[in-house]
This record gives structure tokens, sequence and C-alpha cells, in this order.
């Protein structure tokens, strides 16, 4: 049964949704490693969790960095959606990255995006503010109806484009493009360290073992400080964009962009960084939403997932299926959305890719419908166009 999109209903009024979009390509396969798949551990080799992950079930656990996430999923308030890709089947960051944005079955369709025009939709019966995370707001809240911007730093969306275009023009290069590869990883890394330096720097010289005169602190030390320091600001990006919700006359909708998840190279150490980044945003947004956590739904997606097998510098390429993640008060408790292909040899996509078994729209849609009161005629036609194929996945919330 649709759900009116025209009901001024008081429920409706209370909800609210925040859109996250991992940019680079986030790893299905590690936010949701499924364990319990008798290829797993096979195909992903070096790059395979063990012991440390978490538990979700006899097939799948999440990443050791997604404890938050992990407690959600305990608690009801998270679930797992597998074998989730867009349309597009490319491989490339722009191409992937536009359609996942805008919403349509091709690349560069439309400019305007998604999320933009439920808005749009929605602001026609009721007042539905939006609010993008950064200096402008990305695609997917690109249109006509207004939105505004919130920006806790310097961007870096620019830079972070640049690369990942050059990635997409030397991905098939065998020289330049694991050199690259590893060049970016590495600044990655150093990025996340050296965000809260001066912070980092006290707390080792504080915890480590110094000479006579003080010394230097032990690098051991300056680690762990210096990745707490990324976790605290993250938690408080998070809880900031909640207290911008949670008052009265906030934003209905948010979408905020996390960049940097495109492991070529050493991508163990990567997405250990990366993912207790996002993490710590989706807590800091938890704890900071408080009661309004009940009238809350909150979906990660990115352009496309990896290779279920590693390549020779520790990473994995450009792929198709991802994991998205659905969490919030107002989800309802259950198992992994959509269906699991398996990792089986016949099952990969091209030979490669975990297959996909969840159009992206569908899953957006779900959310949509059942969470914001949007009705069918208007998710077929207005928000993803010429999409009535793309089935909305109901029963979410």
């Amino acid at each position: 049964m649709a759900v009116p999109a025209l009901a001024a209903d008081g429920e409706l009024n209370k909800k609210k949704l925040i859109v996250v979009i991992c940019r680079g390509g986030m790893d299905g396969l590690s936010v949701a490693p499924p364990v319990g798949d008798g290829e797993y551990r096979g195909l992903r080799g070096s790059l395979a969790l063990n012991d440390s992950a978490l538990l979700l079930d006899g097939t799948f656990a999440l990443h050791p960095q997604l404890a938050a996430v992990h407690a959600m999923a305990k608690a009801g308030e998270a679930r797992i959606v597998p074998a989730v890709a867009t349309p597009d089947r490319a491989r490339s960051h722009f191409e992937a990255q536009d359609v996942l944005e805008t919403g349509a079955a091709g690349v560069y369709t439309t400019t305007s995006g998604w999320l933009n025009r439920a808005v749009e939709t929605l602001s026609a019966h009721r007042k539905v503010d939006a609010l993008s995370v950064g200096p402008t707001a990305p695609l997917i809240l690109r249109g006509k109806a207004p939105t505004a911007s919130w920006s806790p730093g310097r961007s870096v969306d620019a830079e972070a484009r640049l690369p990942m275009l050059l990635q997409d023009l030397y991905r098939n290069d065998p020289l330049l493009g694991p050199a690259l590869a590893r060049g970016l990883a590495t600044e990655t890394m150093a990025k996340d360290a050296t965000a809260g330096l001066e912070g980092a720097q006290a707390a080792a010289m504080m915890g480590g073992k110094a000479g006579a005169g003080g010394g230097a602190p032990q690098p051991a030390a300056f680690v762990r400080a210096a990745a707490q320091q990324g976790r605290d600001a993250a938690r408080t990006l998070g809880a900031s964009l909640a207290g911008f919700m949670r008052e009265p006359g906030g934003p209905t909708v948010a979408a905020i962009s996390l960049d940097g998840f495109d492991s070529h190279a050493n991508q163990a150490g990567l997405l250990t960084t990366r993912l207790a980044y996002l993490d710590a945003v989706l807590d800091g947004a938890r704890t900071g939403l408080g009661p309004e956590w009940k009238n809350t739904v909150v979906v990660v997606a990115t352009e496309f997932g990896r290779t279920a097998r590693a390549n020779g510098t520790g990473g994995t390429d450009h792929g198709t299926a991802s994991t998205a993640l659905l969490l919030g008060g107002a989800l309802k408790p259950g198992g992994i959305v959509g269906d699991w292909p398996t990792l089986k040899a016949q099952a990969l996509y091209e030979n490669r890719d975990v297959a996909p078994t969840l159009d992206m729209r569908g899953l957006f849609k779900g959310v949509l419908a059942e969470h914001m009161g949007v009705d069918r005629p208007a998710l077929d036609n207005a928000v993803f166009p010429n999409s009535a194929a793309a089935r909305p996945v109901m029963g979410l919330v």
C-alpha cells in the first residue's frame, strides 16, 4: 500500500532523515564481512577479518572499528544491506557518484539531486528544511528546493575529487595505478593522524616514557592519541549536526559526505582509520539527537564496492555491489536487507565483484515512503525519474 505524501500528519512532521555518503567506493566486504560464507577467507586472503570481527549473525559481522554501529544493531537500531548497487556499472568514481546522488538511471542526465527533489515534493504539503554539512551542498541536495549549509571547517571535497579523477584515468595502468594508490593511501592516513596534532602530542607526552629531560613522545602513544583525537573530532561533528536537527524548527533532512574510502593500497590500515571516523560520526549523531533519535533514520551509502579479491598492493580495486547501513531509532529491527548472493565463483559479478541483488534506488524509496511519507507515483517519477521497475523496499520502519 502506498504511503500518502500529501498527509500533513503530525507524526510525519517529526520524522528526520540523515544521508551519509562515503566517497571513494567503500569496501562492503570490510564494512560487513560475511565471515560465515565459505568462500570469504579464500577470496580475501590477508584482508579477511577473523576473530576481531563483531558478529551479527551466522553469516555476517561488522568491522571491529564499527563498535557503536554494532551496539546499535544489537539494540535493533541498525541493519546492513550487503549487496546493493546503483544502476551504473562503469566503476568510475565520477559516473557512479553522479548516479548515486541524482537518483537517475543514467549518467549526467540531470543536474539535481534525488534528496532535493524529495524535499521539494514534501515541501508542497508541509514544512521540510534541509541542511548539508560542508561549504557547498553536495549534488544529492542541489535543486529547486532551498537548502542550508553548515561548514565545520575547510573543505577537502575538491582535494579528494582530483585524486579520484586521476585514479579513474590510471586505474588500468600497471605502473602508475598502484603507485598513485599507495601515495594517496599514505596521504589519507597522514591527514587523519595530523588533524589533531597539538592535542595528540600533548596526550602522548603525558602518557609516554620520556628521557630525563622530557624527550619525545613514544610513537605508539602518539598514534593512539592521534587516533583518539580523530574519533573525538568525528563524534563532535555528528553531535553538532544532531544539535541543529534537534532544535525546534531545525532541519528535517541532512546530508553529509565523508571522503577517503578509495582503498587501492594498504586497505587494512586505511579502512581502520576511515571506519573508526564513520563510526564516531554516527555515534555522535545518535547521542546528540537524544529523544529525537526515535524519530530518525540514517542511511549510509557509497558509489560502488570493491573487488572480492585483494590486489597486489594490499588493497582492492573498483567493484560493483557494496554494503549500505541503515540506522536509527525509527528503524524496524530485523536481519539483513535484501538477498546475499554468496561469494561462490559462479555468483560473482564478472568473476570479480559482489553481485548486486538490490537497486540502491529501491532502498532510498523505501525509506522515503515509510519514514518520510512520499507516495509511490512521486518516487517513481519525480524523485527517481523513470524508475518504476525499482520497487521500494518496504518493512524498514
